[in-house]
């Protein structure tokens, strides 16, 4: 028996990928023209490939500097939101039962309801008090801004778990922090694959915090430093398509490499959760 297409489906489907893909292919066509191209069509496809768009950009931007920056950022902010996180929301999952857990939990998902633009003054203002206006101070910033969506998440797939794993360890012997390094942190496997995930691609698109807070220049973002063509290059739109795709081009090696872990862990952190 043959099934019926779903013809207002596939149209919604072909629609949605127009939509993504249209800008794509924008982006790389009028990268690789020059402005005469783009003069006579900003539509079609280029002529030639006018590959010294990227050389430009990769010198107007200082793009290897911000490329390192980026990737150390989003590295070690990526980790120790992991680690930090998975710990904090063990602890509220496995003591929900006390009032301090309780509202400590309440207090982390009520953050979630409030905009950054709120707080974004008064952090600015404590940060360069602290001396903490650069790189170290940028990580921990995106280390506690990352715990009220992680702790929600991670607390709800803990609980998942049957706790009887646990009191099985503690008769072995094993102590509390030996059970969870042991036992509960390799079970969290697919709801942290959904944590990394969405913590690599926020940490590095992130545009407004490093614009706030970074006070030095060689210490800028690859999306900051795109904020270049904004000034003296801004009519330039070759050029700077070029640097936009090569910020682009980072995230997306990493979900060609990673699409398998990434579809797995967020259909089953969504299950467990």
């Amino acid at each position: 028996m043959t099934k019926k297409t779903n013809w207002l489906a596939t149209i919604l489907i072909a629609l949605g990928s127009l939509f993504i893909l249209f800008p794509l292919y924008m982006t790389v066509s009028i990268a690789l023209k020059n402005p005469e191209e783009m003069a006579a069509s900003i539509f079609s496809l280029p002529t030639g490939l006018h590959f010294s768009n990227f050389k430009r950009a990769i010198e107007a931007t200082n793009f290897f500097q911000a490329l390192g920056n980026s990737f150390v950022i989003t590295a070690v902010s990526v980790v120790f939101i992991l680690l930090t996180n998975s710990l904090v929301s063990y602890a509220i999952a496995r003591n929900m039962n006390r009032k301090f857990f309780k509202g400590l939990y309440l207090y982390f998902i009520s953050a979630m309801f409030i905009p950054f633009q709120i707080i974004m003054l008064p952090v600015v203002k404590v940060t360069t008090d602290l001396g903490m206006n650069n790189i170290p101070g940028l990580i921990l910033l995106y280390i506690v801004y990352g715990l009220p969506f992680n702790v929600f998440v991670y607390v709800g797939y803990i609980r998942s778990i049957p706790i009887e794993l646990e009191e099985a360890a503690t008769v072995d012997g094993t102590s509390t922090w030996g059970t969870f390094w042991r036992i509960i942190f390799p079970l969290l496997a697919p709801i942290s694959a959904t944590v990394v995930i969405l913590s690599c691609l926020s940490t590095w698109n992130d545009f407004l915090l490093p614009l706030i807070l970074l006070a030095d220049p060689t210490q800028y973002t690859l999306p900051l430093v795109q904020y270049v063509f904004q000034g003296q290059f801004s009519t330039d739109y070759n050029l700077a398509f070029a640097s936009y795709l090569l910020a682009l081009l980072p995230m997306v090696i990493v979900y060609l490499f990673l699409q398998k872990w990434i579809i797995s862990g967020i259909t089953q952190g969504a299950v467990k959760a």
